[in-house]
């Protein structure tokens, strides 16, 4: 796929913060919302991966967010990136802010982006921005557990019971029509792509659903046939479950602008 959607017109940003937001915000929501499962994974053991994942995302996030500040130079920082800003200024695919689901479908959501982001911050790792390949480093290492993490509940659910397979079918089903989006590059990223700065969205597709396919294949799950994808979150058209969220997670620093600890 080689279009996307376009920041919204009057408001002009560098490609670069542009880019760096979307790749922090994308991190910033699904860490969130994996953190929703705090106290109510299905065992304890998982309780505790699920809010590492979440930890390691947010962490993500903070880094990215705050290079994004630093290239902005506009007196912002990541807090006020992560927390003052509107739901039409965030740029995560619509993927990671759908809400949690049940278990199966958090898996399944946390499998199919963490592959994309293991394949992403691999090659990432050669950017001609020293600090995004630092970055792109951390993630990479943090990325791999993740889609092994997953991956092996991939199996265990789709392999398992008959209810448990026909959840995490169910789940990749009502998932897929969101994966498009995130193959989708447009004219930010490719003037990023020449300058060494970025890596095109598109050319990760081919490596991703080789990697998910084969999970898929030993899991027993069959891949959707799906026409249509949506799109819009990179160009701050979101579902209203991010408003439902952004309003639960800002809410602090909204009611109480620049308090600290």
């Amino acid at each position: 796929m080689t279009t996307a959607d376009s920041s919204p017109a009057g408001r002009p940003q560098s490609d670069m913060f542009d880019y760096l937001l979307r790749l922090g915000d994308d991190r910033l929501v699904l860490g969130h919302r994996l953190s929703e499962w705090c106290g109510h994974a299905p065992i304890l053991e998982e309780d505790i991966a699920l809010a590492n994942i979440a930890l390691d995302l947010v962490g993500q996030a903070n880094l990215l967010l705050t290079h994004a500040a630093q290239k902005e130079d506009a007196g912002r920082d990541a807090d006020a990136l992560a927390y003052l800003r509107d739901g039409i200024d965030f740029k995560n695919s619509l993927l990671v802010e759908l809400p949690k689901g049940d278990f199966a479908w958090t898996i399944a959501r946390q499998f199919l982006f963490s592959v994309y982001a293991m394949l992403q911050a691999e090659a990432l790792q050669r950017a001609a921005d020293k600090e995004l390949a630092g970055i792109a480093a951390k993630m990479h290492k943090e990325s791999r557990y993740h889609v092994r993490h997953s991956g092996e509940w991939m199996l265990k659910l789709g392999d398992g019971t008959d209810e448990s397979h026909a959840r995490l079918q169910e789940a990749v089903n009502d998932l897929w029509r969101y994966t498009g989006e995130l193959f989708l590059s447009d004219d930010v990223e490719q003037r990023l792509v020449g300058q060494r700065l970025a890596v095109d969205s598109s050319s990760l597709e081919p490596r991703w659903r080789e990697q998910v396919n084969d999970v898929f294949n030993r899991a027993r799950i069959a891949t959707p046939e799906v026409k249509w994808m949506q799109r819009g979150g990179r160009g701050g058209r979101h579902t209203e479950y991010l408003g439902h969220m952004l309003a639960e997670m800002q809410i602090l620093q909204r009611q109480h602008p620049g308090a600290s600890w």
